[in-house]
């Protein structure tokens, strides 16, 4: 079963920041299931609990484009000092997308679904997915990045592409 999608920048679900996994039960791999069945009917790359309605500290990535990696309690603990810009989208935010300045590497420690604790490093566009999902955490969405005469020019492109559309 595939879950239901939390989307808008007003969503409560996704303002808050969610509370870490104290354990790791049946009901998290559960979820976890659930959310990979939900990343492949919606064709996302990532996925945060609470863009399922769940506000606890669990992302799904997709690492190198093809393997989907749980990330349980994910904490980014060093970022380079080197960005990259790249377009970014949402599926908590369908149609809308925007240039994002992220970290070009970035090291994160997380919990997989059996308990083991690791640290790996990632770069472009695999460290951008994460600190995408990451940011979902704590109640971050990438348009919190964007300046208002970019959200203005965001929303008129959005507005355009509707249009053409139609």
């Amino acid at each position: 079963m595939s879950l239901l999608l939390q989307t808008g920048t007003g969503n409560e679900i996704l303002r808050k920041i969610s509370k870490p996994i104290s354990e790791i039960t049946k009901k998290t791999l559960k979820l976890i299931k659930e959310m990979e069945k939900t990343m492949d009917k919606e064709k996302g790359i990532g996925l945060a609990a609470p863009q399922v309605g769940i506000n606890e500290r669990l992302i799904l990535v997709t690492i190198d484009n093809k393997k989907i990696v749980p990330m349980i309690n994910p904490e980014i603990i060093e970022m380079s000092e080197e960005n990259c810009i790249d377009e970014e989208g949402c599926l908590s935010l369908p149609g809308e997308f925007a240039p994002i300045i992220r970290a070009k590497e970035i090291t994160v420690r997380y919990q997989t679904p059996k308990k083991q604790t690791l640290t790996v490093n990632l770069a472009d566009f695999n460290a951008r997915v994460v600190q995408h999902e990451v940011d979902h955490l704590n109640g971050v969405l990438f348009t919190d990045y964007l300046n208002l005469e970019d959200r203005i020019m965001q929303q008129l492109q959005s507005m355009k592409d509707n249009e053409t559309v139609k």
